[in-house]
């Protein structure tokens, strides 16, 4: 397939986690732009923190996400293979195939860069795929009633009251960045920040040290998709402004440049289905009064049908004006 080109091959990094980072991959995807995908290491639920405590493997599940997105084999059995969760089987109920495969390839190459590597040329992937730190870490979090959870799937998945707001995050022990993300980000035209869970997807990758300082210094600009939804147990009732200021809380204020919003309300009938999750649609207004530090952009994202998510033709656009 013939590429699109943005103008001088931009080198565009995607920080994050999830489905979020799946969606901004894929819609750069179809265009010549060199795409760097530096993924947060804190997952430790399901499959992969199985994997994790059995092998000692950093965390493959966000790697995985990020290489199919990026793939470009025309082989859709391959993507769906790596995507394969199996349902039974003593030992393999619940694993993803993908996440075994680069724990089998870590095995073999006794590095977790090169099992990547070697997993994104089997994949023909379009871009990097880089962990943000190769350090070993738990993500913690103090709730406002003072109480601390530990690990990034307790967060995600709230077994504490989920109404109470969180105090503040952190990685125990403290990581450093993986000197690929730092060269990525340094190098770089645009960062996109998000869209993911703020908690468990964004800010891990902040906290790690030397991220944020590779940020300030980098000459790209950075922008931040704003959730379209909010999620339980992470940030309730949070407005645009509250996902805004918490993340500037992470990466200091002034080093956001642009700021996307989703001002597009999906219909009732596509909300009903968040009630039992307890998600609601963020409010996109920002205040009017007070002093901004980046460029507000407001647009409809959403995809027309299906879960309330970003839709990549409209990150994609939105990502060319910004460049």
């Amino acid at each position: 397939m013939k590429k699109k080109n943005l103008k001088r091959k931009k080198k565009i990094v995607v920080i994050g986690g999830g489905t979020g980072v799946y969606t901004v991959l894929s819609a750069l995807k179809p265009y010549s732009a060199d795409l760097s995908a530096i993924v947060t290491m804190a997952d430790d639920g399901g499959s992969t923190g199985i994997l994790r405590e059995e092998f000692g493997i950093l965390p493959p599940g966000d790697i995985r996400r990020a290489l199919i997105a990026l793939s470009n084999s025309d082989n859709k059995m391959l993507s769906d293979l790596l995507s394969y969760r199996f349902q039974e089987g003593v030992g393999l109920t619940g694993h993803n195939f993908g996440n075994l495969l680069i724990t089998a390839l870590h095995r073999l190459t006794n590095d977790f860069e090169s099992a990547i590597d070697e997993a994104g040329k089997i994949l023909s992937i379009q871009g990097r795929v880089i962990p943000v730190t190769l350090g070993h870490s738990k993500l913690m979090a103090e709730l406002e009633s003072g109480e601390i959870i530990k690990g990034e799937n307790n967060i995600d998945i709230p077994k504490h009251d989920g109404r109470l707001k969180i105090k503040k995050v952190w990685l125990k022990p403290a990581a450093d960045i993986n000197p690929n993300a730092r060269k990525a980000i340094m190098d770089a035209d645009l960062v996109i920040i998000g869209p993911g869970d703020l908690y468990t997807s964004l800010i891990p990758n902040l906290l790690v040290r030397g991220v944020r300082e590779a940020i300030q210094k980098s000459k790209a600009k950075v922008a931040y998709f704003v959730n379209i939804m909010t999620k339980f147990g992470e940030t309730n009732n949070f407005s645009a402004m509250d996902f805004i200021n918490e993340l500037e809380a992470y990466i200091g204020r002034g080093n956001l440049d642009f700021v996307v919003i989703n001002n597009k309300k999906p219909s009732p009938s596509r909300l009903s289905g968040y009630v039992k999750e307890r998600a609601e649609f963020v409010d996109p207004k920002l205040p009017l009064s007070g002093k901004r530090s980046f460029m507000p952009i407001t647009a409809d994202l959403v995809r027309s049908k299906g879960l309330v998510r970003h839709d990549p033709m409209k990150v994609a656009k939105i990502i060319q004006m910004l460049l």
